[in-house]
Formats: structure tokens, sequence, C-alpha cells
């Protein structure tokens, strides 16, 4: 694609990587793929996230992350019972789709 073309311009013509600028970061988010340029991989930092295993533990992950956390987000709708009902579903929701990707 036209990105991975410029981007990988951009690792190798314009970034130094003897002397990087002490603030640049590059966050880049990709699936495993041939075309992905070989050099961002070799200069970078790899990262995963993975997710919890266990439905608890992922029930747990999703109300301590933003934007649950918030206060304001969690209390601040005018019908709190139902509100609060419906983001337990929805969390308990995506915890079981998480566990499920493995069968």
């Amino acid at each position: 694609a036209w990105y991975q073309r410029r981007v990988r311009e951009i690792c190798e013509e314009t970034l130094i990587p003897d002397k990087p600028h002490p603030t640049f970061r590059m966050w880049l988010t990709s699936y495993p793929s041939d075309t992905f340029p070989v050099a961002i991989l070799q200069n970078g930092i790899k990262m995963t996230n993975e997710p919890p295993k266990g439905l608890r533990a992922n029930l747990l992950r999703s109300y301590l992350n933003d934007p649950i956390t918030n206060v304001e987000f969690y209390t601040g709708c005018s019908k709190p019972s139902p509100w609060q009902k419906l983001l337990f579903s929805l969390c308990f929701f995506h915890a079981n789709v998480q566990e499920r990707r493995k069968f």
C-alpha cells in the first residue's frame, strides 16, 4: 500500500537511528504481514497486549480502564440503574467474546 512505502521512506531517510529526538514517538499497529517494512520491525520496540485469562479478570480489566474509571462517565447518566446494567452486560459480552476466541 502507498502508506507502507511512505513509512519506509520516513524510517530509512528521515530518522537518524543513532540520534533520535528525545520526544519522538511513533506508534503503529499491524497484523502480521509479509509486506510490512522490515526496517520498522528491526528498529522498533515490539509490544503486545494480551487479553486477561478468565471472565472475572477480563471484567475487572474492563472496569479498571478508561472511560469506566472516570466517575463522571460512570455516574453521569440520568438513569443510573439501567445504565449500570447495560454497561455490565456490554463488559460481560466482551469478556465472553475474548474468552471464546480460543475455541
